[in-house]
């Protein structure tokens, strides 16, 4: 390890790796900085509605539920980071020291690690719950607060990690072009652990799917269960558009990561740097959609508050019973033609 370069400016370390740096505000940059604080403000907007929404509403005290406004949280945390980043990105960029450039990624890296990691524990509670063919989950308040704040701890560490040591202020060798002040070793960690995350995700969720499936196929002969099917078919939907969002948002940022961190020159992983973080970010706004404004109970919800005029409905009844999109109790495929009774789904 050589020479420490913590004293320098943020531009010296930006024109030893050859990044561009602006020096005056261009269109790019302007069209950047207005669209991405356009996308905070309603990712903000958006997830501070869920997070109220399951507040006020006593029927989404369930640990799903929870698992969905951490979501929110850590969605809204990224709305906030980037909004961060939206007004000390262009020409602002020259002007930030070492550390305030470390904040600057670190809540990036935070809240993103944050969204992604909640998305594990979601899918992995509803492949329990749907595989016990349960409606709602058995996981206790305390278990699912600690699943909470383990999430939290572990992307708080990984937003604190580059700023810790993990860089390459003393080994100008090994710094990345895509964050300059960040070592290449570490973007390939965080681009492989996401990617990980990722995968297990898709297992997760294609082993959902396939069990839907199969349920669907036993039930095709059945022709008098139509809610059964109709449940079973809104599912496959659902998961589906869970693993096209995720895929379409994560994996262009994540290859370009992993590719800058493994050095490859002849990659332009600066032409679409901007874009992809932005379609990360995009990701922070399909969540609030897929799971919660697809579901009717919490649209009502919705209207409630905006209107300010919230108050539970108590003329609900168990038999009225709608779960939620992703709380759907999947039934077993029938065995007796005449059998007509099956699980509620608001899917």
């Amino acid at each position: 390890m050589g020479h420490c370069y913590d004293n320098k400016t943020i531009p010296f370390f930006y024109e030893h790796v050859g990044k561009e740096l602006s020096q005056h505000w261009r269109t790019k940059d302007v069209l950047v900085v207005t669209l991405g604080l356009l996308v905070c403000v309603i990712v903000i907007l958006a997830n501070s509605l869920v997070i109220v929404a399951i507040a006020l509403n006593r029927r989404f005290h369930q640990p799903i539920f929870y698992l969905l406004a951490n979501l929110a949280a850590t969605d809204l945390f990224s709305g906030l980071a980037y909004t961060y980043l939206m007004f000390h990105t262009g020409p602002r960029t020259a002007q930030l020291t070492v550390h305030t450039w470390f904040l600057r990624q670190g809540l990036i890296d935070t809240s993103l690690t944050a969204s992604v990691t909640n998305l594990l524990a979601v899918a992995v509670e509803r492949h329990q719950t749907v595989f016990q063919m349960q409606l709602h989950s058995n996981m206790s308040n305390q278990r699912v607060t600690f699943l909470i704040v383990c999430i939290w701890v572990t992307a708080i560490l990984m937003g604190l990690i580059p700023q810790m040591g993990w860089n390459c202020v003393c080994d100008l060798a090994t710094c990345s072009r895509m964050a300059p002040l960040y070592s290449r070793s570490y973007l390939v960690f965080w681009a492989i652990s996401n990617l990980l995350i990722f995968c297990v995700m898709l297992l997760v969720y294609l082993r959902i799917f396939y069990y839907v499936q199969h349920q669907v196929q036993r039930m095709s002969q059945h022709t008098l269960h139509s809610r059964h099917k109709e449940t079973m078919m809104n599912l496959m939907k659902t998961v589906v558009i869970i693993l096209s969002a995720f895929v379409v948002c994560w994996t262009p940022g994540l290859v370009v990561l992993l590719l800058d961190g493994v050095g490859c020159s002849s990659c332009k992983v600066l032409a679409l740097e901007k874009f992809f973080l932005l379609l990360a970010e995009l990701n922070s706004l399909s969540n609030p959609l897929i799971y919660s404004f697809r579901d009717s109970e919490m649209r009502h919800t919705f209207k409630q508050v905006l209107c300010l005029r919230w108050r539970p409905r108590s003329s609900f009844t168990s038999s009225t019973n709608r779960a939620h999109i992703l709380m759907t109790e999947v039934p077993p495929a029938p065995t007796q033609p005449d059998s007509s009774q099956g699980g509620n789904s608001l899917l």
